[in-house]
């Protein structure tokens, strides 16, 4: 049994070991200015834990491996064995904690920056909608109880008598400029959605009565996925749209083509 218990193990870490080095199963491409930092943490987090992982059963194949002693007496284990493995798992716990803040900050900006395309994605049982200022700048405003009818084209709930919202563009597809960096303006009218976009490295819950600010640069221009990854109702696997990356031009072009004449 022991034997047995040994060789299972042995194939077990052969095989994550092959993961860990192959990774045939990774991410989509990246395509946002993020993916670089993103990846190369992720990559760090696999080789490190991957090598205490790989090293953690080789001991234990070891251990199991050992004959008990003649006399009987069992081992009391090393104090400083002990501390020294504490100690280290202590700095790779807070080194992470510390690069991943770091990395986290430079993502969530407290503010909007000049030049970048703002967008207010809302979450809505089963649908995501983004939403454009208009020529104006300027978000109109929104009450989803009282304005919110999406059978005649008004989803959000935008107020008509705000001169700030006859201007706002809405779409089912979230359409923005390669190499611009995109200003997302959070949100969710009914329960706690999330937004996934695997190729930009991206994922922010949307959360009913908050305004969660993020941001993405895209750099490739093509069509990315977009889900939804938190579990929000029976029809969640619906919830799926698209972020077309298109050049500066076409995404005039698209502004263009749904601005409402004034």
């Amino acid at each position: 049994m022991s034997r047995a218990l040994r060789l299972a193990l042995l194939l077990i870490v052969i095989g994550c070991a092959y993961l860990f080095q192959a990774h045939p199963y990774w991410f989509p491409g990246g395509a946002s200015a993020n993916s670089v930092s993103i990846d190369r943490q992720f990559r760090i987090a696999f080789r490190v834990f991957g090598t205490l992982f790989i090293v953690g059963h080789l001991v234990l194949i070891f251990v199991l491996s050992k004959k008990p002693r003649a006399d009987g007496k069992v081992s009391e284990g090393s104090w400083r064995l002990e501390a020294t493995w504490t100690l280290v798992v202590t700095i790779i716990f807070f080194w992470f904690n510390i690069s991943g803040e770091r990395l986290w900050s430079s993502m969530m900006p407290a503010e909007k920056q000049p030049g970048e395309i703002e967008v207010e994605v809302t979450g809505a049982q089963f649908q995501w909608y983004f939403r454009y200022p208009g020529a104006d700048g300027v978000f109109g405003r929104t009450d989803a109880q009282k304005f919110a009818k999406p059978d005649e084209g008004n989803p959000l709930g935008i107020d008509p008598g705000d001169p700030a919202g006859r201007d706002d563009i809405l779409s089912t597809s979230m359409i923005v400029p390669v190499g611009h960096s995109v200003h997302l303006h959070l949100r969710a009218q009914d329960v706690i959605h999330s937004l996934f976009i695997p190729a930009m490295r991206f994922k922010q819950d949307t959360v009913p009565g908050m305004e969660i600010h993020s941001h993405f640069t895209p750099t490739q221009v093509g069509n990315y996925e977009i889900a939804c990854a938190e579990l929000c109702g029976m029809g969640h696997y619906r919830m799926r749209a698209v972020v077309r990356v298109v050049s500066e031009d076409d995404f005039q072009r698209w502004l263009r083509a749904r601005t409402w004449p004034q």
